[in-house]
This record gives structure tokens, sequence and C-alpha cells, in this order.
């Protein structure tokens, strides 16, 4: 593996980014080759466009092919435009230097744009998932894959709600897979709960998420950024999957986590604009939940975000969201729902009971979005207006047990002694 990292308020310089590259991805090893960059959509904070271009300037006179696709899981298609924003370049660069370039969504709910490449057994979902399930699960992904000679997969590492640290694997399943292993993780994350997996490397998530990436018979090599807060590109790690994701999560643990000494009985989470629906928004609640005190209200507040997920709302709509237990104690009324839906149902709405048909949250998730108040009373969900929000009358009042995150979504706050509902002693 090939590295290189900088110290906390430092960033990696072009000149380090093209010399790491030139390193991982000698010219002379892709000579005629087909290359398939997979990269994340415009919800991850990452310089994307730097390492596009560093790689096309390396690569991109000798290979016979060099495209993108982006790794949208189940998230929406992004346009020409959209993706011209995300890799950094102008139109004119689109129809100058870059015309050669093709870019692709992935469709994960297209079977005709999959490719089914076999299935991991029930006795390894068993041992994977540490017992807690053992059922057979299906793995298709993105059928393009096996038109290229290598993958190359560009993307940030952040701590994850439902893998611990996004990344690595991560980009192939979910973000260019089919709906079945996709569900079934998401799932699983679920069930063990979002506390008790976030900002945790080995999971049982990503055993599978890792187990499924070795079945990719396509050659794949790695480049895996960290990215602090100020988007400064604090490291850069060049590997397999597997061994650049192992390298990068150990310096996101130092970057991307704020340890807090108490809980929080309210939180203010401000949604950047790159969160343009509930379905992405919830991270505001999954990386602020471990300090958010029992009984305690976290409100989402995002005036921009009008939809709760153009692909899934109808069933979101139909569901709500609740708490894992309502799903696990309900389980012959849920099982035929979408399982990830259901994650993202239970991820948000955050810890919680159901005993005797009676619902009790942990704590308050509400919502000061442009989502109307009905909608919000539909799906289970606080309700405040935005316009009622005055987000300076929430800073500097931690003391008081006031919390404002003014972009949340990536930074993953802790307590140093976690309770025990989030795997403290």
């Amino acid at each position: 593996m090939i590295s290189r990292t900088v110290p906390s308020g430092q960033a990696l310089t072009r000149a380090q980014v093209a010399e790491l590259i030139s390193q991982a991805c000698p010219a002379r090893d892709y000579r005629g080759k087909r290359i398939l960059l997979i990269v994340p959509d415009g919800t991850r904070t990452a310089p994307v466009g730097l390492l596009f271009k560093t790689l096309f300037e390396e690569i991109g006179g000798v290979t016979k092919a060099l495209d993108v696709l982006i790794a949208l899981g189940t998230h929406q298609a992004m346009s020409e435009a959209a993706i011209c924003q995300r890799l950094d370049i102008t139109g004119e660069e689109r129809r100058g230097a870059y015309k050669g370039v093709r870019f692709f969504n992935h469709a994960w709910n297209d079977p005709s744009e999959l490719r089914n490449i076999g299935t991991i057994p029930a006795d390894d979902i068993s041992a994977l998932s540490g017992g807690l399930f053992a059922m057979d699960v299906k793995v298709e992904v993105n059928k393009l894959l096996f038109d290229y000679d290598q993958i190359v997969i560009v993307g940030p590492v952040f701590p994850h709600e439902v893998v611990g640290f996004s990344g690595g694997n991560k980009y192939l399943f979910p973000g260019v897979s089919g709906p079945e292993v996709l569900n079934f993780f998401h799932w699983l994350g679920a069930v063990v709960t979002n506390p008790m997996i976030i900002g945790n490397k080995w999971t049982p998530v990503r055993k599978v998420v890792d187990r499924a990436g070795s079945m990719v018979s396509v050659p794949k090599l790695c480049l895996c950024m960290v990215v602090a807060p100020d988007k400064s590109l604090r490291g850069l790690f060049a590997g397999t999957p597997e061994g650049a994701w192992d390298a990068a999560s150990e310096l996101s643990k130092q970057v991307h986590i704020s340890y807090k000494e108490r809980p929080f009985k309210t939180i203010l989470s401000v949604l950047p604009e790159m969160y343009d629906e509930l379905w992405t928004g919830g991270k505001g609640m999954y990386k602020l939940e471990p300090v958010l005190a029992d009984g305690g209200e976290l409100i989402i507040y995002g005036p921009h975000i009008t939809e709760v997920c153009v692909a899934h709302g109808k069933v979101l709509m139909e569901v709500g969201y609740h708490c894992r237990d309502y799903f696990l104690k309900q389980w012959d009324k849920f099982r035929s729902y979408p399982w990830g839906v259901l994650a993202h149902s239970a991820h948000v709405y955050g810890l919680g009971t159901y005993e005797n048909g009676i619902e009790t949250p942990r704590a308050r998730v509400t919502l000061a979005t442009g989502i109307p108040q009905q909608t919000c009373r539909q799906i289970n969900l606080g309700y405040r207006d935005p316009k009622s929000i005055r987000i300076e009358e929430f800073a500097g009042r931690e003391q008081e047990g006031v919390l404002l995150v003014p972009k949340a979504g990536e930074m993953l706050f802790q307590l140093k002694e976690p309770p025990k509902w989030a795997g403290g002693r």
C-alpha cells in the first residue's frame, strides 16, 4: 500500500497527490487498458475532481478507455452537469479534454443493468453476522464492471451508521450493487443499531461488505481519502479496497470523531445543501445520536429539504419512522417491505422500545425542513416550522446542554464515557 498523510491543520498538495498517483498508477501499467473509475455522488465531501484530473493526466493518454461510474447506491441519478461539478470540470473542459470520458449512473433497481455474481450461503452469513441471521444472500453488481480491465475506486472515508466507516468495498456494495445484498446488510446494521456500529471498524456489516467485494473478479485499486471538516485532504491511501480502507479509517478516527463530556438535551443539526432529501439528511441524526440525552430532542434543520425520499418515499409514507423493536416485534407485518428502507427508518428514529403495542423513543427527532407538518405527523416524526428556528440562539450553550452543529452529517460525536446502550460499560 502507498499512502500520504499530513499533520492536523495542513493539506496534501497537488504535487503530493500527483506523486502518490504516479506511484500507485504508473502509466506503463495502463497502456491499452479499459479503466472504470467508481466515485461517490454529491453527498460526500471530498476533492474527487482533484483525483479524477490527476488520474487522467497520469493515465488518460495511454488507456483504451477511462470512464466514470457514479456509486449512487439507491440515491437519485446525477445529471451530466452535476457529474461535471462532482469532478470539478467545466462544460468547456467536458467538451474538450474530457470528451472521451463516458459518465454512467448506477441503476440499482434495473435488473437489466445488474449481474448475479453468486450467493453468500446461509452458514457464511451466520458466521459473518455473529449468528444474527442465517440466510442465503444473492449478490448482484453493476454489469458495467465486467467491461473493464480494472476498477479504480475513488472516495472518502467517514464514520458510517450502517457499516462503521465508509469507503473501500462499500463503494461496490451498496454503491453499485443490486437490491438484495444492499437490503440485507442495511437491516443487519439496523438490528445491531447505529450507536453500536458507527465509528467501529470491524462490524458484522463490514465483514459482509468485504465478503461481497471478494466476489467481484475484476482487478481493483482503491484510493481512499480522509477529508477534514475544513475540506482539506489530510490523507490519501492507495491499495486494495480492504488495505486502503483499513489505513484510512484509522486516520478517520482521529479526524472525524469529536468527543464530549456529557450528553445534550437539545441538538440543532444543521444540514448542508448536499443533502437534498431526508434519505441522505438522516445523517444529521446518525452522527449525533450517541450524544443525545435520554428524553432529549434532536432537531434536523434543513429548509431546503422538501422530499422524504424520491426513490423510497412511497414506502416510507406507508411505514413511517420507528425504532428497531417496532419492526422486530411485528416482523410478520413488515418482513416483506424493503429491508434497506426499514433500516433507514430505524436509524433516523433512533433507539426505543415497543411493548404492549406502545412505542417509546429514547429521545425525540424533530424535522425543521421544507417537509410539511402533516407529512411529518404521517411518518411519525416531530415538526417545527423552520422559520421559527434562529440558529444563533443555539450557539455557545453547551454548558446548558444545547449543542449546535453547523454542518452536520460527516463528523461523528461521541461521549468520552459512552452509556451502556451505546456500547459503554
